[in-house]
């Protein structure tokens, strides 16, 4: 069987980030998409009313079926905007283009036929070169841009089906300069409130798009260490196994037969030992190399029980209080990463706490919650604020942090978070919330039933 090198899946890594960061970007052009088709109805909305105001109140005949008429197809496109955003995840650039195209030909057209350059509603053009400069990158916003000087022009140069009396003289007492406030109001109302929430969802974009960069840079961090971590355990290997051999041969002399005390040194050597080979193999079975074994099948409570007994028998702690108030007990696959990570978490608690360390693990619906206490310090606050980025630590030493750092990447790998809190009656819990359904397997007669 081909197994995939590091080589191979950093690449493959690095695709799936870029990929993150663009669909980042495609969710925030959906919403954008949203907003325009929200403004299009009160747009609508707004001109039937004004349409029939000006025709009826102010006694200016309109060519009502033709404006009716580019009416009822805006509220057509509107309808197809809506049902072809329900079926996309991301909208492109260009959709957003055509749709604020749409718009300004829309405009343009009502404006043709009632009145052209003399009606004061074609200030309504810098609200549509607003949004596109807002929701559009250079060059697509200049587009937008030029459309709308195109219109304009050409509104002042063909002669339209209706002309209106212009006398600014008058004051408000002019239509014309009525329409020109009413415009006025109506453009600064609608940029304050879809200016704002355009402006709120590329900040989220921003944000989002921030946090893919750290979380990138914090993977390949872990790829560096990972590869550093393998070539080590590589190259321990061997003189892990001719100090196996060696101690096995001098367990057999005579001499040390002899010597009760040096006996049970060199007993307690090849233990040592041999754990230390156990964790190479760990490395090498986490980092995918030759020495890795399948994946085991078990249970979540012999996994959880197993864990808190191999921990308790190597660490030695004090006081380790162990509490399973799992109810459910689904077939599992037996993970490495899972076993390291709450490993972390509980060595940072007997360093901090070596008197008393609580390991405390709850099924709540679909979620495996698994909470280590100690009595420690606790976090400071700063440390707190920042728990699982690399070398956060108040030890004081090179390479503190890292533990955490790599229990919330595997946790994160894994669907679920870990978080932190102080404890009100001193010390902290870390708290590591995983969904089952990373770890369970399924079960093949549910699957018969589907």
């Amino acid at each position: 069987m081909h197994a995939r090198t590091d080589q191979d899946e950093m690449p493959a890594e690095a695709a799936r980030r870029i990929f993150a960061m663009g669909g980042a970007r495609d969710s925030a052009g959906l919403r954008n998409m949203q907003q325009l088709i929200q403004l299009r109805w009160i747009a609508v909305v707004g001109q039937v009313a004004t349409i029939l105001v000006v025709h009826y109140g102010l006694d200016i005949a309109l060519p009502l079926g033709s404006m009716f008429a580019v009416l009822a197809a805006l509220v057509v496109f509107n309808l197809a905007s809506h049902l072809w955003c329900r079926r996309r995840v991301h909208v492109s650039s260009a959709a957003l283009l055509v749709a604020l195209l749409v718009d300004v030909a829309s405009l343009t057209i009502q404006l043709y036929l009632s009145g052209g350059i003399t009606n004061p509603f074609v200030f309504l053009y810098l609200l549509q070169v607003g949004l596109g400069t807002v929701v559009l990158r250079s060059p697509w916003s200049w587009v937008i841009a030029a459309a709308a000087a195109f219109c304009v022009t050409g509104l002042t140069l063909v002669r339209t089906p209706l002309v209106l009396t212009v006398d600014p003289a008058w004051g408000l007492a002019d239509h014309y300069v009525q329409g020109l406030l009413i415009c006025f109001l109506l453009v600064a109302a609608l940029l304050v409130v879809f200016l704002t929430r355009i402006g709120r969802i590329l900040r989220e974009r921003d944000a989002r798009l921030a946090e893919l960069r750290q979380r990138a840079a914090e993977e390949e961090h872990i790829v560096r260490m990972g590869l550093l971590a393998s070539g080590a355990a590589h190259e321990l290997g061997t003189p892990l196994s001719t100090l196996s051999v060696i101690l096995g041969d001098w367990q057999h002399l005579p001499t040390m037969a002899s010597d009760g005390e040096l006996h049970n040194d060199v007993i307690e050597m090849q233990a040592q030992v041999a754990r230390c080979k156990s964790i190479v193999t760990n490395i090498l079975l986490a980092a995918g190399g030759p020495r890795a074994e399948a994946p085991t099948e078990t249970t979540l409570n012999a996994m959880l029980d197993g864990l808190a007994h191999e921990w308790r028998e190597a660490r030695n702690p004090a006081v380790f209080r162990y509490t399973n108030r799992c109810s459910v007990d689904p077939r599992i696959v037996s993970d490495a990463g899972l076993r390291q990570m709450v490993f972390n978490v509980l060595d940072n608690a007997l360093e901090s706490s070596p008197q008393w360390v609580a390991l405390d693990a709850e099924c709540n619906g679909d979620q495996l919650i698994i909470e280590v206490s100690d009595a420690g310090a606790g976090f400071a606050g700063d440390i707190l604020q920042r728990v699982g980025t690399p070398y956060n630590t108040s030890k004081g030493r090179p390479g503190g942090g890292l533990g955490l750092f790599l229990s919330v990447n595997v946790a994160r790998t894994l669907g679920g978070s870990l978080t932190a809190k102080n404890r009100p009656q001193g010390g902290a819990t870390v708290t590591m919330t995983l969904p089952l359904a990373a770890i369970a397997i399924e079960d093949e007669h549910d699957d018969d039933q589907d």
